[in-house]
C-alpha cells in the first residue's frame, strides 16, 4: 500500500515549509552572533521558548560594538 499523489504533495509542501523555517531561523540566529545550529533548538517544544529567551536577553554583536564605540568616544572627546 503506497502513498497517494495528494499525500506525497502534502508531505513535499510541509518539508519545504520546515526547510524554509529552519533556513530563516539559521540566518537570524547567525546575525545575533551565535552559532547557526542553535536554530535547530527551535524545533524542540519548550526548548524553543528557552532559546528565544536566551536570544532576547543576551548581548548581540551590534550592542557590544556600540558599547565599545561609546567607551572609546568617552575617553577621546572631540
Amino acid at each position: 500500500m503506497g502513498l497517494r499523489p495528494s499525500e506525497i504533495a502534502v508531505i513535499v509542501i510541509v518539508l519545504c515549509f520546515v526547510a524554509g523555517y529552519i533556513f530563516v531561523l539559521w540566518r537570524l540566529v547567525s546575525k545575533t552572533g551565535n552559532s547557526g545550529p542553535l536554530a535547530l533548538l527551535f524545533l524542540i517544544p519548550l526548548v524553543n521558548i528557552v532559546a528565544l529567551l536566551y536570544l532576547a536577553f543576551s548581548e548581540w554583536p551590534i550592542e557590544r560594538e556600540l558599547k565599545a564605540l561609546r567607551q572609546h568616544s568617552d575617553r577621546h572627546p572631540a
